[in-house]
């Protein structure tokens, strides 16, 4: 241990709510979270020059597939931080996509430092849609972001796992937008379950409700604002259903301007840095691993075992039990990633100790991949508050696909940090079994889950994930038949039985018996 044990000394937020045709640029939003964290930490901004590691995560505009072109933005957005804060880390990244994503560069960072290859690093990230959307729309110039951002530096070096989240044959049929999936894990749960749709739209209400009170009391949120579980559920004009059984309340919100940013150092550095102690923050246990890649592949659309391997790892990393912690932060981007996470990790959904800090996706905001920046930056002035108590978080990205935890605590750990190579988790969920893919299906066949997706003039596609009679599962589409389209969101689906075939257009079709 001694002078390598990773400690975590400042961390910054920034919300950004005024006009959007002077808002600040991706780089300044990473800026301002940057001189915050430095400032909480006491090390003045000036600090900031001496980093020698430097993690930036991914925009979501540089997510694959999207139009990168139509938002201004850096190229190299460690390069261009760098030079702001008048920095020349001797290791610099950009991570790939992933709500995970700064959980998982806060585990490689103190992985880093504890073997001695960095003292002290910037872990920082921004969203910038919710200003880039209204200056786009409105024809507003984004010339004062492309002010001093050279445009011919060379790429950044990416971290984390490149795949795109979805199969071509998967985003054929609609499965290639988050809003679009994440309802089919929801409607399996429900059905799972043997839960009414009425009952399990109450009970998710009632889940949100509380993440949204926490919300209110947060400075920083984008929404401040408690909701009743009746107003969360209950569609209306301002509250039109997205995709089936979520409303728009109860879904992430991504066109934001926030920031945060966590400062990471060797207790050696932040001792000479003249950092408080009483700052100091340990990353006691962490993990990392991913689901199989592809939501056909899934062993089920009701169960993570990445939540449920991460999360064991970090409470054996750690030496503690969930019975130790104090306060929690499951990733809660849609209902369904806090009702799976937490049955992963053996967790009531009303549990007393609360599942948010922050308030949640839909409420806190939900920045692009960077949310859970928002989460470790709360957490850490928390348990300086609670000296000695625990604190849990999760972040989950792409489809309840990446799985990262961590459990931080002021009180400094017993053992050295050593973090386990997250291939050994990957092991044993790449060996899991899971069903056969058709592409074609053709003939009798029946639903294993569903959604209905919507426009704002209402329904307009339903996706099927299916088994045919050999129990191969595939995914189709509906007819759009607005009768059936409102059918399908009164009564059950799952389970029942129909035809698929091919439609002519190429894609599957499966027509309810």
């Amino acid at each position: 241990m001694g002078d390598r044990t990773p400690v975590l000394i400042g961390a910054g937020q920034f919300t950004y709510r005024g006009d959007p045709g002077v808002s600040p640029s991706p780089t300044a939003l990473l800026k301002i979270a940057a001189e915050r964290a430095a400032e909480d930490a006491g090390i003045g901004a000036k600090g900031l020059a001496g980093i020698d590691g430097l993690a930036v995560v991914g925009f979501t505009i540089d997510a694959p597939g999207s139009k990168r072109g139509m938002i201004p933005h850096s190229t190299n957005p460690p390069a261009n931080l760098a030079a702001r804060i008048g920095a020349a880390p001797r290791w610099s990244v950009y991570s790939e996509m992933g709500g995970n994503t700064p959980q998982y560069l806060i585990n490689t960072l103190a992985e880093r430092i504890a073997r001695g290859e960095t003292d002290l690093a910037l872990a920082v990230g921004c969203e910038f849609l919710g200003s880039a959307m209204k200056r786009a729309t409105r024809g507003l110039s984004f010339d004062d972001w492309k002010a001093g951002e050279p445009e011919d530096l060379p790429p950044p070096q990416r971290i984390g796992d490149p795949r795109p989240g979805n199969t071509a044959y998967e985003a054929r049929h609609g499965l290639d937008r988050p809003i679009n999936i994440y309802p089919l894990f929801e409607n399996a749960l429900r059905a799972r379950d043997g839960r009414s749709i009425p009952d399990h739209q109450r009970r998710m209400g009632e889940l949100f409700s509380r993440f949204s009170k926490v919300a209110a009391g947060n400075p920083e949120a984008w929404f401040p604002v408690e909701r009743s579980a009746e107003e969360l559920v209950t569609v209306t004009e301002k509250n039109r259903m997205i995709g089936f059984p979520y409303p728009k309340l109860l879904n992430a919100i991504m066109e934001v301007d926030q920031s945060a940013a966590v400062l990471v150092a060797s207790e050696a550095k932040a001792r000479e840095l003249g950092v408080p102690e009483s700052h100091w923050v340990y990353l006691h246990g962490c993990a990392d691993a991913s689901d199989l890649w592809h939501p056909l592949d899934r062993q089920n659309f009701h169960s993570s075992p990445a939540m449920e391997l991460t999360g064991q790892r970090a409470f054996e990393m750690a030496g503690i039990g969930l019975s130790d912690i104090d306060l929690i932060d499951l990733y809660s981007c849609f209902p369904v990633a806090v009702e799976i996470g937490a049955e992963a990790l053996g967790l009531s959904l009303d549990d007393p100790r609360g599942l948010t800090v922050t308030g949640g996706l839909p409420y806190a905001g939900g920045p692009g991949n960077n949310y859970v920046m928002h989460s470790v930056a709360v957490m850490l002035q928390k348990l300086r508050q609670k000296p000695g108590a625990y604190g849990l978080i999760t972040g989950n990205g792409w489809y309840l696909t990446k799985q990262s935890t961590g459990i931080y605590s002021t009180k400094r750990p017993d053992r050295p940090f050593e973090r386990q190579d997250p291939a050994v988790l990957q092991r044993q969920i790449d060996a899991l079994p899971h069903p056969e893919i058709v592409e074609r299906p053709s003939g009798a066949a029946v639903i294993e889950t569903y959604t209905v997706v919507h426009k704002r003039e209402g329904p307009f596609m339903a996706i099927v994930v299916g088994r045919d009679g050999a129990g191969r599962r595939f995914v189709a589409n509906t007819p759009q038949d607005p009768a059936l389209l409102a059918s399908m969101e009164t009564s059950e689906q799952v389970g029942r039985k129909g035809t698929v075939s091919q439609s002519e257009d190429g894609l599957n079709l499966f027509i309810p018996g």
